[in-house]
């Protein structure tokens, strides 16, 4: 879908009122649910997007991300709940609201025998804050900082799936935002895509800009993100802050032995749990300290060559998580 410049024509049409939002939310979901028959896409979600924030929404395939953000934005009726955006109730007042978002939702969709500058300039069209001479300034300055000024006058039925992707980032950022949504937006991207879209969020994060994006790749959302939120199968496991989420997980020691078996067998009977990880020895530190798994080793004649704190990552929440829901 060209998830701009639709969510745009939607939000000329909405000329209801509604109270200006002075809270802390960019945007929150209360009780919201979408079922298709007798399949619950969504399940009582009740969502919180703090101002300034990047959110990652994070999820398998098939677990309601996006159905979520076109409820979010909407693009989709619940079947029940309710959800705001800028402080505007959804859909009713959805021409206060967007306006002030940016979108890219399940991919771009763009005229394929139009250059990629032609259907910017087409996008830019239906912005409200556009006029005249400014859609073509405002067109220029997005196909450079998403990378695409050479390829502008290319048609877009010859783009790659990447050149795709950084042509509806292109025109989510037309205007300056409040709210920038992007749904697995490095879908397609080579790493040196990817880095630039991660630069892309950063500097929107640095002006103030909330994000609110969608991925199934812990990593990235790990490397960009503020905040987290966790769906499985519709439903909301957990949603906070990154750091907060991480220490949650608790420390760990990684140990390099010179003996794993014989490693493993000591600390296991001074009743230490460990497991092996690669070529190292992990203890988590729940009920155990740093000094004391060492000096275990070192009694048993164990030689111990390297040992390194570590906090849990996110995917080791993640399968936490999702493990305990299973």
């Amino acid at each position: 879908m060209a998830g701009t410049a639709d969510l745009s024509e939607r939000g000329t049409a909405d000329t209801a009122s509604a109270p200006e939002d002075d809270g802390a939310l960019a945007a929150r979901t209360r009780g919201l649910r979408k079922t298709y028959g007798r399949t619950t896409a969504v399940a009582d979600v009740d969502l919180d997007v703090p101002r300034g924030a990047v959110l990652g929404v994070l999820g398998p395939n098939g677990s309601g991300k996006t159905t979520t953000i076109r409820m979010l934005l909407g693009l989709t009726q619940p079947t029940s709940g309710s959800a705001e955006l800028l402080g505007h109730a959804m859909p009713e007042h959805a021409g206060r609201a967007l306006p002030r978002v940016g979108a890219l939702v399940e991919g771009p969709g763009f005229h394929p025998f139009l250059s990629g500058r032609e259907n910017l300039l087409r996008c830019a069209a239906v912005e409200p804050e556009l006029a005249g001479a400014a859609r073509r300034g405002a067109v220029e300055e997005a196909l450079e900082r998403v990378g695409l000024t050479g390829a502008a006058r290319r048609g877009y039925r010859g783009y790659s799936l990447g050149m795709k992707q950084r042509l509806g980032l292109a025109a989510a950022l037309l205007t300056p935002r409040d709210l920038v949504v992007l749904d697995e937006p490095t879908n397609g991207l080579d790493p040196a895509g990817t880095r630039e879209i991660r630069r892309i969020i950063a500097d929107l994060h640095a002006a103030g800009t909330t994000v609110l994006l969608s991925s199934h790749l812990l990593a990235e959302v790990e490397a960009t993100c503020t905040h987290v939120a966790v769906l499985q199968r519709g439903s909301l496991l957990t949603q906070g802050e990154l750091t907060s989420l991480l220490e949650s997980g608790g420390t760990s020691l990684s140990v390099s032995v010179s003996d794993n078996s014989a490693g493993m067998a000591a600390l296991r009977d001074n009743g230490i749990t460990t497991r092996q990880e690669g070529e190292n020895l992990r203890v988590e530190l729940t009920d155990v300290e740093a000094p004391d798994v060492i000096a275990t080793l070192v009694r048993a004649g164990v030689g111990v060559h390297e040992a390194r704190r570590g906090r849990a990552g996110l995917e080791d929440i993640f399968a936490r998580l999702t493990e305990e829901e299973s």
